[in-house]
């Protein structure tokens, strides 16, 4: 396994041991933060993909990774919390963004991984 590889699979390690993390912990959210909690995963998510595809296309920065998720979370976290004030679930716009983007970058993944998959077995691509 090359140290490329290794990066890749760092925040996808990440994230599952999270997930377990998480099922096991008992630990319950008052349904008056469900749509912050909501957004918190999805802009990790969408971070978590991002930096996976950016690190694929060999332009990961990390500098660039953290103030994204940060810049993006607080961001979603002010469409919910003046959404809230304002009697609008403006949350959801987030929702959508974070959902589209999320979508993206794996598909952009599952791209790249087919590709390098041909290019190593000899297939010619097609």
């Amino acid at each position: 396994m090359t140290g490329g590889s290794v990066v890749i699979w760092l925040p996808v390690l990440g994230l599952i041991l999270g997930a377990a993390i998480g099922l096991v912990a008992n630990v319950s959210i008052p349904v008056a933060y469900s749509s912050y909690l909501s957004i918190a995963i999805l802009a990790a998510l969408d971070t978590v993909f991002g930096g996976i595809r950016a690190t694929l296309e060999k332009s990961f920065d990390s500098t660039v990774f953290l103030s994204g998720f940060i810049v993006n979370t607080l961001l979603a976290a002010l469409l919910a919390f003046l959404g809230e004030q304002l009697g609008v679930d403006l949350y959801l716009a987030a929702v959508v963004a974070f959902g589209v983007r999320l979508f993206q970058n794996l598909a952009v993944i599952r791209r790249i991984a087919f590709r390098r998959w041909k290019e190593r077995s000899g297939k010619p691509m097609g």
